[in-house]
């Protein structure tokens, strides 16, 4: 069996004394797509916090194809392949598309690389070349996501986190942006996809695992979490926010 591109070791971690995550385990295999699944509050978002680097683990371990990364700060945790799209999308608001996308390409040293790497993000989304030279914070909601989306990828990550892609966005929006998001990841690209919509998750993962109370209570192959109503009802409501 391969190394796991990202393998979580009984992650423990909080805010204050308040504990968020309680003896988290998860893995990931090189080009897997794997879905976090929980309602609000589950600790999907203190996970990909912890991955990053902008929070620290109490205990446990998170390594990156072999390599421990837990506690390292977030620019070296960025700067060994990993890009986040964050929850709430957290994009230079003043500064231009074209900006915010060369703002993700700072672990590319080669000029011709960045370019190539710009060329794909806008033939992914093409409403961005529409868009070059607007500032960010005038966007739409499912523009500034593609934006976040393609800043991520604007460094050529090995492991792509997406924290809630859907949150705040129309459902047509949604079905727009996970079907980009198929596209990406059908590259061979691994990511963790953590949702508060199962159903959207589910669609482009491999694999799921539902987190309640920081801790994983059920891990199984996406179509089955995706067919099991006891599944949605117990642990993820209406897959709605």
């Amino acid at each position: 069996m391969s190394q796991p591109m990202l393998e979580i070791r009984n992650l423990a971690t909080g805010y204050g004394l308040i504990p968020a995550l309680q003896g988290l385990s998860l893995t990931i295999a090189p080009g897997e797509v794997v879905a976090l699944l929980g309602a609000n509050g589950a600790g999907k978002t203190t996970t990909v916090m912890c991955v990053t680097g902008v929070l620290k683990p109490w205990s446990g371990e998170i390594r990156l194809d072999g390599q421990v990364i837990s506690g390292l700060p977030s620019s070296e945790v960025a700067r060994a392949g990993v890009a986040v799209v964050p929850e709430g999308r957290q994009l230079f608001s003043d500064l231009t598309v074209e900006a915010n996308l060369a703002a993700g390409a700072y672990r590319l040293k080669d000029k011709r690389q960045i370019e190539q790497t710009r060329e794909e993000v806008v033939r992914l989304f093409p409403r961005l070349k529409e868009r070059w030279k607007q500032r960010a914070g005038t966007l739409s909601g499912g523009e500034q996501q593609m934006v976040a989306i393609g800043r991520a990828l604007m460094s050529r990550p090995r492991l792509l986190l997406t924290d809630e892609l859907s949150m705040g966005l129309a459902p047509l929006v949604v079905e727009q942006v996970y079907d980009t998001l198929a596209q990406i990841v059908s590259t061979g690209l691994t990511a963790l996809v953590v949702e508060q919509n199962p159903r959207m998750a589910l669609k482009v993962s491999n694999r799921g695992y539902v987190l309640v109370g920081g801790q994983v209570v059920l891990s199984a192959p996406a179509a089955e979490l995706a067919s099991s109503e006891m599944v949605q009802e117990a642990y993820l409501g209406t897959g709605g926010h």
